[in-house]
């Protein structure tokens, strides 16, 4: 047999005891620090393996999907083709939302016949801002045409032929009609297939389109 190798040499200093090595400050894999510290090879095993572990997590990038912005902040611009209003708001920083401003973007989707404001679920501005960077427009105004509709709104249009599902997710403040100046519905529902997020509708003659964050489905 020929002679061992550096890493056999460090291999046999090492055990897998759980505990701290208070003169490393690594997890003590070594029967004793006496017994280290007399072995160079494993000292350099150990502190070489260090390294390369913490190299490795460094590089990591966090987990939060390819449309992370640089900054780490999601904007989203509106403006609402009913009330007038605009909306210029960061509602998200890395994985926290802000509730003062999801408060503000469940007031400016409030429905405009009554007034009733309802919490939104946030994925739905998720998607949304997947959906502006899709078309290669981060930070471009959406234009909202319908936000949260309360059950006598969506009694109301269905009442008067507007055609609205009987269970539409904008009762549920998972739904919003939009448009976005400059992309074509046609394209943008096509984009909206794309992420495979929820349900998309294409609505050619108005001229907008419908996503929400309910099952996949299209019409």
């Amino acid at each position: 047999m020929g002679q061992p190798s550096s890493a056999e040499i460090a291999a046999k200093s090492l055990d897998e005891s759980p505990h701290k090595c208070n003169n490393f400050n690594i997890p003590k894999f070594c029967k004793g620090c006496a017994k280290l510290k007399s072995n160079p090879v494993a000292i350099a095993f150990l502190l070489v393996l260090t390294l390369l572990t913490a190299t490795t997590i460094a590089a990591t990038p966090p987990v939060s999907g390819s449309s992370a912005p640089p900054n780490g902040e999601y904007r989203l611009r509106f403006f609402h083709t009913h009330t007038g209003e605009k909306l210029d708001v960061v509602y998200r920083n890395g994985e926290s939302y802000f509730p003062a401003a999801l408060a503000e973007l469940d007031h400016f989707l409030r429905d405009h016949r009554t007034g009733e404001v309802h919490h939104y679920d946030p994925r739905l501005f998720d998607l949304l801002y997947k959906l502006v960077e899709a078309a290669g427009r981060p930070g471009a105004q959406i234009s909202v045409v319908c936000g949260y509709r309360t059950p006598w709104s969506n009694e109301y249009l269905r009442s008067h032929g507007h055609g609205v599902a009987l269970h539409s997710l904008h009762m549920q403040a998972m739904a919003i009609d939009i448009r976005l100046a400059g992309t074509s519905t046609a394209k943008l529902r096509d984009l909206a297939l794309g992420l495979h997020e929820g349900g998309v509708g294409y609505y050619a003659k108005s001229d907008f389109i419908h996503v929400d964050v309910g099952r996949v489905r299209r019409w």
